[in-house]
């Protein structure tokens, strides 16, 4: 089987939750149902209408919501007067506590994707009584050794495009951390060169992480480049603010801190973030995950990946009832 049919809310709203900052958020599915959030990818991609069709909408209640700066929610972090000083790790996880509170939710369900799957992991280690299963895809940990092979690392895997990526920083950076480099241009004062760098920046996503038309096209539209841009240099570039020893991984070190937690991890097996082993190493410390390798699929695992992803939510749904 595949995803299931496209659906529509029936509730949405903007929850605020301080700073300055409103979060979009809608339900949709069936308001009885097992409760499941859903967290987008970037940082700062947004949620798709897509993703709720890798749920039941008879079995679930499904949440979606646009995290800080990103999609429906405000200030947007393509405004160069948005404060990104309150668009953290911490501040989103806190974000997510208000709206399961705001929904009158106990427990719920986590799916996430790429960033959404290392914030989801970080944010069940953290808040174990609240999550009851994790589905996770194109699994990310948020590590500075992750954020170091895609932006430095995969240079010699496409070494056209790197060096375009780094012709677009200033000479006396092009040696050091370029996400934190990007991030010094999307905060420039001058809007040409905010948009010569989210340009750039995307460019280089588009190069190496190959992905649906649907992503790619979303990176022609100026307003979305530069949020999406500003926001991944802006956590790549602080350690994901998960804290000091995030080399490795803060959320690989604390696995254990998973025990109790069904999980089910979708992968590709061509996506580059296996090069450092990120998903084997978590599915090994985390004895109640199970792990789900796609062939010949990347970051997005396709077809294929989309069915593992509809089996994992339907079995969980099955165990609930």
């Amino acid at each position: 089987m595949g995803l299931y049919p496209e659906i529509e809310p029936y509730d949405h709203g903007m929850l605020d939750v301080g700073d300055g900052n409103t979060v979009h958020w809608e339900t949709c599915g069936n308001p009885d149902g097992k409760p499941a959030l859903v967290l987008h990818g970037g940082p700062g991609s947004g949620a798709r209408a897509g993703h709720r069709r890798y749920f039941d909408p008879a079995a679930y209640r499904i949440v979606l919501l646009d995290q800080r700066g990103a999609g429906r929610s405000l200030p947007r972090a393509s405004a160069h007067d948005t404060d990104m000083s309150v668009n953290t790790t911490a501040h989103v996880m806190a974000d997510l506590e208000r709206l399961r509170a705001h929904l009158g939710i106990e427990r719920w369900l986590v799916w996430g994707v790429s960033w959404g799957s290392a914030l989801a992991l970080r944010y069940a280690q953290t808040h174990p009584g609240v999550v009851s299963e994790l589905v996770l895809t194109g699994v990310a940990t948020g590590s500075n050794a992750e954020v170091a092979l895609l932006t430095r690392g995969l240079g010699k895997v496409f070494p056209e495009a790197f060096e375009r990526f780094l012709a677009a920083l200033p000479g006396d950076q092009r040696d050091g951390d370029p996400a934190a480099a990007y991030n010094r241009l999307l905060e420039s004062p001058d809007a040409a060169v905010r948009e010569r760098a989210a340009r750039a920046w995307t460019d280089w996503e588009t190069a190496t992480v190959p992905a649906p038309p649907r992503s790619v096209a979303r990176f022609e539209d100026p307003e979305f480049r530069q949020g999406f841009a500003r926001t991944v240099t802006h956590y790549w570039s602080n350690d994901h603010f998960l804290g000091e020893g995030n080399d490795e991984g803060v959320v690989l070190r604390d696995a254990y801190l998973l025990k109790g937690i069904p999980g089910t991890l979708v992968q590709g097996s061509l996506d580059f973030g296996n090069l450092l082993g990120v998903v084997w190493r978590l599915h090994h410390a985390w004895p109640d995950s199970e792990l789900v390798i796609v062939d010949e699929a990347g970051h997005d695992a396709g077809a294929v990946g989309d069915e593992a992803l509809v089996a994992a939510t339907d079995d969980y749904a099955r165990r609930e009832a």
